[in-house]
């Protein structure tokens, strides 16, 4: 894989990553930018301790554009795009609208005395999986996993190694039912300033269980139940296990995990890279099969905190839809949005037998 980094016209960073040695990557951003917007603020929630970001320039970021105004597009002719080479396998740039960054402004002001605030800062990347706008990913040949793999290993750790960032965050939306603004196949990175809520929660339960049994990782060891049952396995290869969880949140979700206990994408070894695409792809097929209809999904990366508990984390990759049925989708409602109970209307078991079979 070749690495080539540029700066687009208004001093962000863009990465190109190549599948060839001999790729040229010297065609300069043509455009007449504006500055990035200044970092968003964060404001602490004293009732959950939970930060939560105000990023008021993103309600002006585009919108489900037409396909021959797709921002994520190689460059031709005129046509001028975040991506300014006329093609390219993956790419990776700072958002153009980030939810964080490190461009402060100024310090912002407190609001209420049990209400601190304080600058978004950290960083936003999008990864575009390929220059062709009518793919998905999971479209996409095992060798280009392979290349988007080692493009999130390369901004896990370059991200986790600047000042203030506490845990980096993979992702793909896939879907306008869940919310994505633009069509064509991307991912996005976060680097966040805290340890999210999320894996807070994580961490905690895995530190009592660590307690409990004298060290043992609690991931790993529902990993190797899930294995030994089978019953919620979906598939599995030499280096992988995907299942369903035997408390799914989501109708259909899979956790696809490594069977090494790893903090992060950059500890996967070369074997486990390369294994993980055919899985995965498979796994990505059959979510699209069980309606035989493009599945929406949220593809989400669990990695340790950069700085903290890092032998409590295991990285594991959760694929999730909210689509329950052809023409139902599962909505976030009073318990889930209010409570954060979640409640199912398909049994993990269910789900999983109708993965298999599809």
């Amino acid at each position: 894989m070749k690495r080539t980094a540029i700066d687009l016209a208004d001093g962000r960073e863009l990465i190109y990553f190549d599948e060839r040695d001999d790729a040229v990557r010297d065609q300069p951003d043509r455009r007449d930018l504006p500055p990035p917007p200044p970092a968003s603020q964060l404001r602490y929630d004293p009732l959950t301790d939970e930060w939560v970001a105000v990023a008021v320039h993103r309600q002006t970021r585009t919108f489900l554009p037409p396909a021959n105004e797709c921002p994520l597009d190689p460059s031709v002719g005129d046509r001028l795009t975040e991506i300014p080479a006329p093609d390219y396998d993956v790419v990776v740039f700072e958002n153009r609208f980030p939810s964080l960054s490190g461009r402060v402004a100024e310090e912002p002001g407190e609001i209420t005395p049990f209400t601190p605030v304080r600058p978004g800062v950290g960083r936003c990347e999008v990864v575009c999986f390929t220059s062709d706008h009518n793919a998905s990913f999971a479209s996409l040949p095992p060798r280009r996993v392979r290349t988007v793999l080692d493009a999130l290993a390369d901004r896990t750790e370059a991200l986790g190694a600047l000042p203030g960032v506490e845990q980096v965050f993979c992702f793909e939306n896939r879907g306008v039912e869940i919310g994505v603004t633009l069509h064509h196949p991307h991912g996005q990175i976060y680097a966040y300033p805290f340890v999210t809520p999320r894996t807070r929660a994580m961490l905690a339960a895995a530190r009592r269980h660590a307690e409990r049994t004298g060290g043992g990782n609690l991931y790993a060891d529902v990993l190797a139940a899930e294995r030994a049952t089978g019953d919620r396995v979906v598939a599995e290869n030499e280096h992988w296990t995907a299942y369903v969880p035997a408390a799914a949140r989501w109708p259909f979700e899979v956790h696809v995990a490594p069977h090494r206990v790893l903090p992060d994408i950059p500890a996967l070894s070369d074997s486990e890279r390369e294994s993980f695409g055919p899985l995965y792809l498979d796994l990505l097929r059959r979510f699209d099969g069980l309606f035989d209809m493009p599945m929406p999904y949220i593809s989400a990366w669990h990695q340790a905190p950069v700085r903290i508990d890092r032998e409590l984390g295991y990285l594991h990759l959760q694929l999730f839809s909210i689509r329950r049925a052809t023409d139902k989708l599962k909505f976030l409602a009073g318990s889930e949005s209010g409570m954060g109970v979640f409640i199912n209307d398909i049994a993990p078991e269910r789900a999983a037998d109708l993965l298999r079979a599809a």
